[in-house]
């Protein structure tokens, strides 16, 4: 079946504390992981957290990547959200090895697709 995209939600384990806090370093390794999956880099936006603490995004012409990261804990979660033909995997991986995670969950979700089916759920008609 077609998609308009690919989402991959990425949790990421046992990441070194230096890398998850050094917003310049996460910054290049997300335009670099933009750029390796075929994505044109439009827009950069991170933010340093004190004590410490990551959250950014790489606006792509083909969506986005994101991070939030909790170096204390050596936890960080991503978004890869591509449409087109680029594969999501390829930046949510060169993350992954940059960040130097022991473990890593990946989940993919295709994305417009139609209406999603959940029980119990009410629709909201928007004008």
């Amino acid at each position: 079946m077609e998609t308009m995209g690919r989402h991959v939600i990425s949790e990421l384990w046992g990441c070194d504390f230096e890398k998850l806090n050094d917003m310049s370093f996460i910054e290049q390794t997300f335009v670099a992981a933009a750029l390796k999956s075929g994505a044109e880099v439009r827009e950069v936006a991170f933010h340093k957290f004190a004590p410490q603490g990551v959250s950014g995004v790489v606006i792509i012409s083909e969506s986005h990547l994101t991070i939030h990261s909790f170096p204390e804990h050596g936890y960080a979660s991503i978004d890869v959200y591509t449409c087109g033909d680029l594969n999501p995997h390829i930046a949510a991986d060169h993350i992954a090895e940059a960040l130097g995670a022991d473990t890593r969950e990946n989940i993919e979700i295709p994305r417009g697709m139609g209406p999603v089916q959940v029980k119990n759920a009410t629709k909201a008609n928007v004008l």
